[in-house]
This record gives structure tokens, sequence and C-alpha cells, in this order.
């Protein structure tokens, strides 16, 4: 497998500030007065959502971030115009930040890096294309058996290291065998033996036929045998088309051209991330000192003097968990849920909310509705994607379930229990929490109230299977089906299948799909497990899908991103898949 779950592997950093959701138009101001004006009417619009958000009124940080926010936009708002002279264009370097990730704990492929986004540094025996499509990286040829237990890959002779040595099987197989002993997101579990059959082949095989070993296969960067050692992470020495020239933890990386790679080489010759809060980045962006920002959507409005906007399609998704049993305790852990595991609530929610405007409000705008997956996946299955925001039609779904209001508080009750419910959204992922505040909104023409709460990752990954939260679902790999809807998934890895969601059917789907010894095959059997016409996640909604996301980034107008692909989101890394094509004009 690919993954065991890149949700259940991202680091916890330190939550930020939490910011609401909110769109201002940015005044021209041409004298004092009129910037004065744009100065006192932002900080107010500023304060009142601040107010909104924070049940304990204002603090004195957030009265500190809104003052600097606005006197931000100001000198958005009333800058100049002129594209200043830019050194590290003249040079071919380059200035960005582009989320946490790239300056989070370190770049080793053994315990997880390049799950969640891009790997600058490592190559792999699979990649995906500019079209997503799977093709060989440092393989040349791959040979399945017949029973699909056995796979044969001839790797190329002129790959090395950023050190100048040469790339093995040797190093395939000790990757391979280091990865499974380290029992990481990277989920090798079907993974029996792997064998050097030569300096270029290297046989692998499985316990049983897996269809989705070859994508297995580009998620996992190859590392060096003779240099590998503990406290890698920090200092790689990969394959791929950049190095790591220095690295600060949480702070910066600074990476250049690998010398040694075997592809087209980068155009840029130095790239340095930066590690940006949310409250930093209109000011680096108006100052000069990035050429490209990964921004909140609630920023990316603003006009910024020598930047564009560029938005990323991306394959992400985000998503609410509905667990489909009543609460009970398993083990001494509070599972279930007695809301979300009545089919009425569940079903009324996903024709009944309006996907637009909770888009709209949460994300500015950046994202487009979906009822499943991205439908960019090949493996897709679109059938369940249909229209929303069907109030009549899900009232009476409730009213017949016996979801009333009777005592007129607006909240619907059954059996003495009311459709209430709390949704955790992420606490260092702000588009996730202001996701869940947006529909809670937008839930409440339903007569159901839904409570969101700002949640640290760790805590509500954990209770998930009791308290829904909301994901963020993105990967090339069809295992994720087998990670989110097998039943055999439930609490596998903290978080598979926290829906618990149990459909004989799906799972019969899906053992069907894993043991496909065709890609034919493979993709008819996962997309029936989504839906085969007559049962599946379309009836029985064990994720209430919101929206496939939109990246957004400011971006200098003199810097060139060529061809963007359809990719990660990785809390906005996910635009580096083509970084090599990068360049100034």
């Amino acid at each position: 497998m690919s993954l065991g779950n890149r949700e259940g592997e991202e680091d916890e950093d330190a939550e930020p500030e939490e910011l609401p959701d909110w769109n201002a138009e940015i005044i021209p101001a041409s004298d004092g007065k009129a910037c004065f004006l744009c100065f006192v009417c932002l900080f107010a619009l500023l304060a009142k959502r601040f107010f909104l958000y924070d049940e304990g009124g204002m603090t004195v940080k957030t009265f500190l971030m809104c003052l600097l926010m606005a006197i931000t936009m100001l000198i958005v708002g009333c800058g100049g115009t002129d594209q200043p002279k830019n050194e590290r264009a003249e040079k071919g370097e380059i200035v960005i930040s582009v989320g946490k990730y790239m300056v989070g704990e370190g770049f080793d492929p053994t315990v997880g890096w390049g799950l969640w986004g891009p790997d600058p540094f490592h190559s792999a025996l699979m990649m995906h294309d500019a079209k997503n499509q799977l093709v060989k990286d440092l393989a040349t040829d791959v040979q399945r058996s017949a029973d699909g237990l056995k796979y044969t890959f001839t790797i190329r002779s002129d790959a090395k290291f950023s050190d100048g040595q040469p790339l093995t099987a040797e190093d395939v197989a000790f990757t391979y065998e280091t990865t499974k002993k380290a029992g990481s997101a990277v989920d090798l579990a079907v993974l029996e033996s792997v064998r050097v059959l030569s300096p270029t082949q290297v046989e692998f095989t499985l316990s049983k036929p897996w269809s989705v070993f070859l994508e297995t296969t580009a998620s996992l960067g190859i590392v060096p045998k003779h240099v590998y050692k503990e406290g890698y992470a920090t200092a790689p020495v990969g394959s791929g088309p950049w190095k790591v020239v220095s690295f600060q933890k949480e702070q910066q990386v600074i990476m250049e051209p690998n010398e040694y790679y075997y592809g087209e080489k980068p155009k840029l010759k130095k790239v340095t991330v930066l590690n940006l809060g949310d409250d930093a980045i209109l000011a680096a962006a108006q100052s000069g000192q990035v050429d490209l920002v990964f921004t909140p959507p609630e920023f990316a409005s603003a006009s910024v003097p020598n930047m564009k906007l560029v938005l990323m399609d991306s394959i992400d998704s985000f998503c609410i968990n509905m667990p489909q049993e009543p609460e009970h305790d398993e083990n001494g852990m509070l599972i279930g849920n007695n809301v979300t595991s009545d089919p009425a609530i569940r079903t009324a929610l996903n024709i009944g909310i309006d996907r637009r405007t909770i888009i709209e409000n949460a994300l500015a705008g950046f994202a487009k509705p979906t009822m499943n997956f991205a439908e960019a996946l090949p493996w897709a299955n679109n059938a369940l994607q249909e229209k929303d925001n069907r109030v009549d039609e899900a009232v009476k779904i409730l009213e017949d379930a016996g979801w009333k209001d009777t005592d007129g508080d607006g909240i619907r009750e059954k059996n003495g229990v009311k459709a209430e419910f709390v949704i955790n959204g992420r606490a260092n992922d702000l588009q996730r929490y202001n996701t869940a505040v947006a529909l809670a909104q937008d839930a409440k023409k339903l007569g159901i109230n839904i409570i969101a709460k700002s949640t640290p990752w760790s805590e509500a990954r954990k209770i998930a299977r009791n308290i829904p939260t909301t994901w963020a679902f993105g990967d090339f790999t069809p295992q994720v089906i087998y990670n989110y809807y097998h039943s055999s998934q439930v609490g596998v890895n903290i978080i598979n299948n926290s829906a618990i969601y149990r459909n004989p059917t799906v799972d019969a789907h899906i053992d069907r799909a894993l043991a496909a010894t065709s890609e034919e095959e493979a993709l008819r059997e996962f997309k029936a497990a989504q839906w085969d016409g007559t049962t599946g996640p379309k009836a029985d909604i064990p994720y209430l899908w919101i929206a496939t996301l939109q990246v957004p980034y400011l971006v200098n107008e003199r810097l060139e991103l060529g061809h963007l692909r359809v990719g990660e989101r990785g809390q906005g890394m996910g635009i580096l898949a083509n970084l090599d094509e990068w360049q100034w004009k």
C-alpha cells in the first residue's frame, strides 16, 4: 500500500491564533485623509469579525493582530505600483513560503516525507506525470507475475545521489526494508520480501495480490544506503532534481539544483523556503521579501503591487465524517454518535446544504462543490455528484423520520434527542475550521444545530469516531477507498474509517479491486465500491463532502510557473510539483 494515512502522520505544530473568514474590498487612497479612513474602516471590520468568532471577546493579542493586519492592508492599498529592481531575478533565485511542511521535521521518505505533497529531493521507482498519470521514474521496466504476487523492476543505470554516488538496486531494497521496519505512514504490510537480482534489478514479493502496489512505489523516495543514519531527515541525500543546502527546522530550507540529476535540470539556481505565519504573509508580499506565497483565502483578494493571484486546482476535498453507529463505550472510549447515526440526518444534510454558500463564506469562493472525492481522480465515481440545496426535500426526510421541532427553539428532536452535534475543525488549519463554522450556519435552515469547535489535531483525530471532524482527503491512489470505507479499517492508524462504515457489499467490491490483476478490473470495482447502482456511500453517506479545493498563491508577476498540475494541497506545498519548470521572465 502507498500509505497508512497521511492525515494520521501530520506533525502537530504550535497552534496559531484562530482567524475568521472575512472578505474586504481594498479602497484605493491617494491622500492622508483617505488612507486614514481606510485604516479606520479596515480595523473596525477586522475587530468586528474577531468578536464574532472569539467567544470571550477581544484579547490583547487579537487586538494587536487586527491592528497589524489593518496597517498591512492599508500599505497594500495605498502603496505604489512600480516594479522594483529584483536582484533575486537577476541571480536566478527565489524566496517563497508554501506552508509548514517544507520547513517541518525534515525530509525522510522512510517515515512519511513525500506522502502529503511533492518530494523535490528524492526519486521514486514510479511517478505521476503532468497529467497525473502513473509513469516510470527510476524504473525503466516493470514486470508483474500473472498471480500479482511478484513485481520485478529494472532501474536506470545513470541515476546518482546528490553526493555523486550511484543509485543501485541495493538502495531500493534498503529503502523498502527500512520503511517496512519503521511501520510509518507508508503502509507496506503486504510486502513479504524484497530481493536484489543485480545492480539494476530488484524483485518484490507480496503476501497477496495488491493492485495499488505500483502507486505505492510512486510515493516512496529512495534513500542512500551508504549514508543513511539517524538524523538523515535534516540532511537528506537524494537523487531528485533538488538538493538541500541548508535546513533550519520550522524556519527555512535552502535548496539548489542537484547537479547529478538524470532528468531535465531545474531552471532556477536557488530556492529559499520560509515559514511565514498567516499574520506575516501580506507584509512579506508587500515588502518584496517573497516571490511566491501560499495565502489563506481570506487574504487572496488583497491587491498587492507587482504580484498576481494564481489558483492551483487540487485533488484535495474537505469532508466531515458521519459516525454510523449510536454512541457506546469501546475499551474505555466513546464511539459513535446518536445524531449522525440516523440515516435521515445524513441524507438531509447531504442534499439540503448549499455548498456554494458554504464555500463563499468559509473559503472565499476558492473551491468547487463536491459530494465525493475530486472529480479529477480517475477512480472517483462521479455518479455521487448531484444537486444540493434541496431544502424542502431534506425537511420532508427529517419530518418523515420523526425529527420535529416540538418546542419551537429551531432545533429538531426525536425520542428526546436533539438534532445537535459538534464538529471539530483542525486548530492549525483555519480553512477546515471555517468550513465547519459555515456548515453550521447553513444547517440551521434544516433545524439541525451544529456546534463548530477549533480543536488541536492530536485530539480531534483520536475522538473522530465519536465527534465528527473536518478532513482533507486527497490522494492519487485509490487505496484511500480501502482506508476510509472498508470495515476492517475502523480504528486502524487511529483515524482510518472514522465513519465506522460497515457495508459488506462495499467491502466485497474493495476486496475484488485490490485483488485484481488488471487495471480495468481494479478501476471498475473501486468505482462500484462508491456506488454500484444499488448500495454504497452514495446512499449511506459515511462522509459529508463539501468542497474540492483551489489553492491560492500570490506570485510575482515576473515569475513564470510553467504548467501547474492538479495536485495535492499539502497545506500549501502542492504547487512545488513542477518547481523544475519555474523561471524568471
